[in-house]
């Protein structure tokens, strides 16, 4: 059978990486973005030779991928073996064999038969083999950074309460937190499973018992800036959802006994408005605009968590890329067609953060006890929109030749274009280099090779 493998050096011991394997979010945060894979149910776990349901595509022809877990031998490796699935047979074997004092080696090797025969053979010569090959470099350098950014957290496990929890950054945020060995409570509109807290803001509810003995809250509900064009009552959602939903939360906190130590609530660099080339730190002022104002607002809605003696951090998120959606996903289908370019002139300023770097810095926030208030979240490599559109095309090996007009951008979206893609934010992440964070992605080129898994 054909046979692929990988090997690589981590900065852990076999243990610490055997442990992450067995909590949940592993395999959520394993596979690559690029992928469209959705944990259907899952049965047992590794230690007890359970099995794991996936989804693989989406629409007609999604597929259904069943794998055992098997020859479980801790803290050295375990086996996965498909049961049901696209491949006529694949074994994907684990091993993670010591490597030095606080060292472990790590080894992914697949062996796998492709389907369809003589066409599948072809097909894998051409295809299988560098999608397998991309997907193992990703697992290697996700699992390489989280173990290390938990290591450099250095805390103990913790109850975190996350509202917007089954939102693109919720979502990861989880599954990252919970194989750090920290507990999950999401904070939810809908009837609770156990182990959640209800809410629902436009009522001005929350189930201040379900918070009880958290000992740190992520606030990250609010609705959507991007998702469709803008008039005066999607504004005025957008407004309310993040000020009113996060006065709910603040003033829940501050009112329980026994209080959280922080509280991080999310914010965006549109609180700097358009600002040209200026470079934009913490210290710098608001700017005008709906956006920042909104912001404003948003960030002074904590400040009843605040008056009651509750560290409040407030990172103010850049553009966050990942495949999986949000902006990057918008762009790629018109990139990989050749058709993409500059937004208006190209000069305006992008200010962007890979998700994985995202994840760091909420964890960084929460680590940090001398950070409070704001926090830019942006990578250290803002670049304007036409180096943005050049280096993306670099990356994919396409032509970045087309441009679309300013004019047309308004016609399409309204105010919103002004506001999102012909905005100019320059902004430094001061306050993350002065407390000692380290980016996983500092530079674009680098976080879309890791992010579209091209070498």
């Amino acid at each position: 059978m054909p046979t692929r493998e990988l090997a690589s050096t981590l900065d852990a011991a076999p243990e610490a990486a055997w442990a992450w394997h067995l909590r949940a979010g592993a395999l959520e945060r394993l596979v690559p973005p690029w992928e469209q894979v959705r944990v259907v149910e899952r049965r047992g776990g590794i230690l007890d030779g359970g099995t794991v349901e996936l989804r693989v595509g989406r629409g007609p022809l999604a597929r259904r991928w069943v794998a055992r877990h098997r020859d479980a031998r801790p803290p050295h490796g375990f086996v996965d073996e498909q049961v049901d699935g696209p491949f006529a047979r694949w074994i994907h074997e684990h091993r993670l064999e010591p490597a030095g004092p606080g060292r472990t080696r790590l080894v992914d090797r697949v062996e796998y038969e492709p389907p369809l025969g003589a066409a599948g053979a072809a097909a894998d010569s051409r295809f299988i083999r560098g999608r397998i090959d991309r997907a193992l470099r990703y697992r290697h350098a996700t699992l390489a950074g989280d173990l290390a950014a938990h290591r450099r957290a250095g805390l103990p496990p913790l109850t975190i309460a996350i509202t917007g929890a089954s939102g693109l950054l919720g979502s990861a945020l989880t599954h990252f937190l919970t194989t750090g060995g920290h507990t999950v409570r999401p904070v939810v509109r809908r009837r609770p499973r156990p182990g959640e807290v209800a809410w629902d803001p436009d009522a001005g509810t929350i189930d201040r018992a379900g918070l009880e003995g958290v000992d740190a809250v992520l606030h990250l509900a609010g609705e959507s800036i991007g998702a469709g064009r803008w008039d005066a009552a999607r504004k005025r959602r957008i407004r309310t959802s993040r000020v009113d939903g996060t006065l709910l939360l603040a003033e829940a906190l501050a009112a329980m006994e026994r209080k959280p130590r922080v509280l991080v609530s999310a914010s965006a660099v549109g609180i700097y408005g358009d600002r040209d080339d200026e470079a934009l730190t913490e210290a710098s002022a608001p700017g005008a605009g709906f956006l920042a104002e909104t912001a404003r607002a948003w960030e002074a809605a904590t400040a009843p968590a605040a008056e009651a003696g509750i560290r409040v951090v407030h990172p103010r998120f850049g553009m966050i890329l990942t495949p999986a959606g949000g902006a990057l996903a918008r762009m790629l289908p018109v990139f990989e067609l050749g058709g993409g370019g500059r937004l208006g002139g190209g000069r305006q300023w992008w200010s962007w953060v890979s998700l994985d770097d995202a994840l760091d810095l909420v964890l960084h926030a929460l680590a940090t006890p001398s950070l409070s208030g704001p926090i830019n979240a942006v990578a250290p490599g803002s670049l304007t929109n036409r180096a943005f559109t050049e280096t993306l095309g670099e990356v994919l090996h396409r032509p970045t030749l087309l441009a679309v007009p300013a004019v047309a951008l308004r016609l399409t979206f309204g105010e919103m274009a002004d506001a999102l893609l012909l905005s100019s934010q320059r902004v430094v992440p001061a306050r993350a280099a002065e407390t000692g964070h380290v980016f996983r992605h500092p530079d674009l080129r680098g976080a879309l090779r890791h992010l579209l898994g091209r070498s």
